[in-house]
């Protein structure tokens, strides 16, 4: 075996050798920063894999990680990998009974967990698992509070796996370095589970080369390295934060900091400053609706020059940030508007010294990303999924465009298939799925090409423009008897929609149907924050939700989409003509959405059945009862009559001759 060949745990190691006292990791725990460097980490990883050794993990063993961004979880999966194990992360906010389907698919006996609320669950899904898997023998926890009367066989916490790391290694010597080095490449770094849209999910089994070399790929691009900064705070069960914070932390050797909970990130984003960031569409979206939620409570004089910078940004403000010609009064103008408005607006977005950020998982509705380029963030598109890494495509400084992904990323091949699907070729295709030959067999062609599942377009510069789902691009019926009706792309509309602050999540039908319609959720902070300044009573998410008040403002938004849609080629058929708002968020943990906060819009079209019956029926509203279930397992009913509203439409805009 060539040991030159990089393994995660081989990068760790030559990273505390070269830079021993740089700062690895961050944590912000009870107001106060704590630092790890390079020698740190690579210390206890040490100790947590002989810990686990000394419990009987072994090489192809599954460790399954589930918690909050914490960094001894991080070097939990690092250990995992030191033992050629393999590290499952689970979504921190799944229950047990989506929890256990996991651990029985991936044979877990190990958990490292965060805290007592993951501990409760796992004891649960101890309780839950099916006849044949393995039990759940050790379950570490790295947050003692609340569990010091827990008296649960196999129970540990993190501490005393450490020490007894540090007695293994001791009785020991060489042990772990001989397992460090005895790691291949090819083997198997982490099972990642899909979001499961369409069904169970599935584990994606990654090695550490494809990886790494995802990773290498977007450290060169983008000249990351030692002196950045990221903020680690999305799923570490989500494929984009195992790209961000562990294969290119590892390989580029920059800072992982982890906030204090989820509701402090924005604080301490502004006292870390990073300059790298990545999230989700979601994410920007609720970022941009806290801005807008402060410029509605703000004076009059400071709402109008906003305003006026606002649109100069628009008009100018990514020309300037892609290197583009721009004349000079508009330059000092925005150099004005960068003092006064668009500084301090990074500064409050926590996003001062950012120097490159990127957005994943979801496609990013193009207004929702000219906002940001246009403020002087170098926000850029990165396209890929679980199965690649997250990295097929990403966007080069100075070749950003609006509408596509970018061109395909170092070491990955495109091409898009007769029928529009996007195919893929290159370093970080799945090894495969978790046993599962007959699904991989379905997704990897003979010539080696990931078929994505979206459907796309390449431009004449190889630039990839998504256009939605393959399985949800449809046609509204034809016209007059004509052969085909308009494409119909829901996500294409649902991201134009979801630009507004006050709408947090769509949902459109149109396939096989004459028009378009949709299903509406506010967002409860946004609008209520608009009615509360107007005076306007509420007693919470339903009665918002049905005010005629309310109803008249999303109009508003929709009207304006279907004024953008009337004015583009192709689209104008597509405009909404009818909607209603929910009577209730769009949740995980009602089967809604995804853990990656995905629509599962079939399901949404079944259970909500009758509403999409009423929308097309014409009928003025509809009365539903819903079950719902709460966070502590119970059930309860939320029911409403639900009024629905037809949307102003356009005529087509035809282009200039």
């Amino acid at each position: 075996m060539d040991t030159l060949q990089p393994t995660f745990p081989r990068l760790l190691m030559a990273h505390a050798r070269a830079r021993p006292e740089a700062p690895a990791m961050r944590e912000k725990d009870l107001g106060i920063w704590q630092t790890w460097g390079w020698a740190d980490v690579a210390r206890e990883v040490r100790e947590i894999a002989c810990g686990l050794a000394s419990l009987g993990f072994k090489p192809g063993d599954n460790l399954a990680v589930v918690g909050a961004n914490r960094p001894h979880l991080y070097m939990a999966m690092v250990a995992a990998q030191s033992l050629r194990g393999v590290p499952v992360p689970l979504y921190q906010d799944a229950i047990a009974g989506e929890m256990v389907f996991m651990l029985d698919d991936a044979s877990v006996e190990f958990v490292i967990a965060e805290d007592q609320e993951q501990v409760d669950k796992l004891l649960e899904c101890r309780e839950l698992r099916q006849d044949g898997a393995p039990p759940l023998r050790h379950i570490v926890y790295d947050d003692p509070k609340g569990l010091r009367h827990y008296a649960q066989d196999g129970l540990l916490g993190y501490d005393a796996l450490r020490a007894l790391g540090r007695t293994y290694d001791e009785a020991h010597p060489g042990f772990f370095d001989a397992a460090v080095a005895s790691g291949e490449p090819g083997d198997v770094g982490v099972i990642l589970y899909t979001s499961g849209t369409t069904g169970r999910p599935k584990g994606v089994c990654q090695t550490h080369a494809s990886f790494i070399a995802a990773g290498r790929g977007g450290v060169e691009t983008d000249r990351l390295g030692p002196g950045d900064n990221i903020m680690s705070y999305l799923p570490m069960a989500w494929v984009g934060d195992h790209l961000f914070s562990v294969a290119q932390w590892l390989v580029g050797g920059f800072t992982l900091n982890c906030p204090e909970s989820s509701e402090t990130v924005t604080n301490d984003m502004r006292e870390i400053g990073p300059s790298y960031y990545f999230g989700p569409p979601r994410t920007f979206e609720g970022l941009l609706t806290a801005v807008s939620i402060r410029m509605e409570d703000a004076a009059r004089p400071k709402r109008w020059l906003y305003a006026k910078f606002m649109a100069l940004a628009r008009r100018v403000g990514a020309d300037l940030l892609n290197g583009h010609p721009v004349a000079l009064g508009d330059r000092l103008l925005y150099a004005l508007g960068d003092l006064v408005i668009y500084g301090p607006l990074r500064n409050v977005l926590g996003m001062s010294r950012i120097r490159v950020a990127y957005t994943a998982g979801a496609a990013i509705g193009p207004d929702l990303f000219r906002f940001y380029r246009s403020i002087g963030v170098n926000l850029k598109q990165f396209y890929g999924q679980t199965e690649t890494c997250a990295y097929v495509c990403l966007q080069q400084d100075g070749k950003v465009k609006l509408q596509t992904v970018g061109a395909a990323a170092p070491g990955m091949e495109l091409r898009i298939a007769a029928d529009g699907e996007v195919l893929v070729r290159g370093v970080s295709v799945l090894k495969g799925y978790h046993r599962r030959p007959d699904a991989t067999a379905e997704v990897l062609d003979a010539e080696g090409y990931f078929h994505t599942g979206d459907a796309g377009v390449l431009d004449a510069e190889g630039h990839l423009r998504i256009i939605d789902r393959a399985k949800d691009v449809g046609r509204l019926n034809a016209p007059d008897g004509a052969c085909a009706g308009a494409l119909f792309a829901p996500n294409y509309i649902e991201n134009k929609l979801k630009f507004f602050p006050q709408i947090k999540e769509a949902v459109c039908f149109g396939h096989g149907r004459d028009e378009v319609c949709a299903f509406i959720n506010i967002d409860s902070e946004a609008v209520g924050n608009w009615a509360e300044r107007r005076g306007l009573p509420y007693g919470g998410y339903v009665d918002l939700a049905t005010k005629a008040d309310v109803l008249d403002l999303i109009a508003d938004c929709i009207g304006q989409v279907n004024a953008d849609l009337a004015a583009e080629h192709g689209m104008a058929e597509t405009q909404i003509s009818r909607f209603l708002v929910l009577h209730k968020e769009l949740d995980p943990d009602d089967d809604e959405l995804t853990r990656t906060r995905k629509v599962r819009r079939g399901f949404i079209a079944e259970k909500y059945a009758v509403l999409v019956d009423a929308l097309y029926a014409g009928r003025p509203e509809q009365y539903i009862e819903t079950q719902v279930k709460f966070e502590d397992g119970r059930t309860g009913l939320v029911h409403a009559t639900l009024k629905i509203v037809d949307a102003t439409r356009f005529p087509a805009v035809r282009a200039a001759a």
